[in-house]
């Protein structure tokens, strides 16, 4: 027992019925790391944007490249909050595309309701949600940010989530057929360029390799719209990736330090096929 601490009892309280918004930025313009992201450089508060708002805060971490378009919201968070703080996150990854880009939401009050929603879109667009809780003890003031989302959760363990084979036949009957064409026509490049290559329909994924080493996981959609896939395409190669994908009008999400994901539609496959099969070309190379 350590009679040197000693025991207070606190307080949770509303900030928004004590503080304005301007408050709250200070504090965190004084010290970004209260936030939990790690040491951020701030490019600019309330930085102005081509669609007329302002965004509270863009963040820097000049170890990773990755910039945090952050949107504060004393209260709970609703609608116009998650809209706004997607189209800044938009707007910002069109001026500096050579980066990694993450939307992130900060409110007082998170209900499931927009939970859910923001969980949702973070299959798609890379959302980290943080709640921020203000505790009153005597006469200070302690704020506590949780993060409650993370897009990194989920495709982590890419590799490792394919669970049983099922065979071809699971899919066909899970997916819709145009999403399934899709999905073979890339396994068709992949098998012209590297005639070994092995396919693995596992229940969670369709796994893409060399005979050393899976590079691409692949989610054939119920929507005869596209089809959603994961690609290694190597540390040394991710920012002309990125690039590529950008100057095509692809949308991507950044997974780890070497892997992106996208969800592609039939006619993108069709319309841009010699970039795409140059590169799951060099994939194979790094892979094989």
């Amino acid at each position: 027992m350590n009679d040197n601490l000693q025991y207070s009892k606190s307080e949770k309280i509303s900030l928004k019925k004590y503080f304005n918004e301007k408050w709250l930025q200070d504090r965190i313009e004084e010290d970004p790391t209260i936030l939990g992201l790690g040491e951020l450089d701030i490019i600019q508060r309330e930085r102005k944007q081509s669609s007329g708002g302002r965004i509270d805060f863009l963040f820097l971490n000049n170890e990773t490249g990755t910039m945090y378009e952050t949107e504060i919201m004393l209260g709970g968070t609703d609608e116009s909050h998650i809209i706004r703080t997607i189209e800044y996150w938009d707007i910002e990854r069109r001026r500096f595309p050579s980066k990694d880009h993450r939307a992130v939401i900060v409110a007082e009050d998170i209900t499931n309701r927009f939970f859910n929603v923001i969980a949702l879109m973070n299959r798609s667009i890379p959302i980290i949600a943080i709640q921020l809780n203000a505790l009153k003890i005597d006469n200070k003031i302690i704020l506590n940010f949780t993060t409650v989302l993370d897009i990194y959760e989920i495709p982590e363990d890419e590799e490792n989530l394919g669970g049983e084979e099922v065979g071809r036949t699971y899919w066909v009957k899970k997916g819709n057929p145009k999403s399934i064409g899709i999905m073979d026509a890339i396994i068709a490049i992949a098998q012209e360029e590297y005639p070994n290559s092995k396919v693995t329909y596992n229940k969670n994924h369709v796994a893409l390799g060399t005979t050393r080493k899976n590079y691409m996981w692949l989610h054939p959609r119920k929507s005869p719209h596209n089809c959603h896939f994961e690609i290694k395409v190597g540390k040394e190669n991710i920012d002309d990736t990125k690039l590529m994908f950008e100057e095509l009008g692809i949308s991507y999400t950044p997974r780890k330090e070497d892997n992106l994901a996208i969800s592609i539609q039939g006619d993108e496959l069709k319309k841009n096929f010699d970039k795409l099969k140059a590169l799951i070309k060099q994939s194979i190379l790094l892979y094989s």
